[in-house]
């Protein structure tokens, strides 16, 4: 429990402190919005590009609307089935461990103890740790996922989160290169711009979760983006002279 300094007392009774923080990566909205994010900005500004490059602006915006409304749709169902799947498959690994723990303790106990070993416990050790840790099947089972799977059945991330915050940030990312159209200003390298800000924005602020450069990330960003729209210009002048 906390003491009068802000410190904690270990289950040994000794202070236990902590100097640093770590961020979540467990709970799956992080990497639904960024990639959502990232997502609607690239598309939608490549797609209003590829239109716009022989197009009208009402097509355009048309076609901006459209594409924000059916890409935050298919990353969100996309986004929550991924999720859903993998949540699913962790029940089942959970429920074979919990069988295999029932049938035969003693063999999940050996292993155990050969996996503290591995981690450079000695033999006597190792052997403590396994019956401490055995003793209530709960922990046992969490520890056994945790070590041979790499997850904790109680920490897993939400669907309906990772779905909808993909959903919002793509139709945010989207709607980016929209504004100046929406704003009355019929002009395609106005969008593009503002695509272009949204991608070294959206780079930055990934790059504060992930603790990386703000400069270089955001550059990256727009570069790769960048790379995708002038494609995709290029595409749609092509076609729109084929067309005429």
């Amino acid at each position: 429990m906390p003491d009068s300094i802000g410190k904690s007392l270990s289950p040994t009774g000794l202070p236990h402190v902590s100097y640093h923080r770590h961020a979540d990566v467990t709970g799956g909205w992080l990497r639904a919005a960024t990639f959502g994010a990232m997502d609607g900005l690239v598309s939608n500004t490549a797609l209003i590009a590829g239109v716009g490059a022989s197009a009208p602006a009402q097509t355009v915006v048309l076609s901006g609307v459209a594409g924000l409304l059916a890409g935050a749709f298919s990353m969100a169902l996309g986004e929550y089935t991924s999720v859903l799947t993998a949540n699913e498959q962790v029940d089942s690994e959970v429920r074979v461990e919990r069988k295999s723990f029932r049938k035969n303790p003693e063999a999940e106990q050996a292993e155990l103890v050969a996996m503290l070993q591995e981690m450079g416990m000695t033999p006597e050790t190792a052997v403590k740790a396994g019956e401490e840790i055995h003793r209530d099947e709960s922990r046992a089972l969490n520890f056994h996922l945790v070590q041979e799977l790499g997850v904790h059945p109680t920490e897993k991330p939400s669907p309906w989160v990772a779905g909808g915050s993909s959903f919002v940030m793509f139709a945010i990312g989207a709607i980016v290169p929209l504004i100046p159209y929406l704003l009355g200003f019929q002009s395609l390298w106005a969008g593009l711009a503002c695509g272009g800000v949204g991608l070294l924005i959206a780079g930055a602020v990934a790059a504060k979760f992930t603790r990386k450069p703000v400069a270089v990330a955001g550059l990256r960003q727009l570069v790769f983006g960048a790379v995708a729209i002038a494609a995709t210009y290029v595409v749609g002048i092509l076609v729109g002279a084929v067309i005429t």
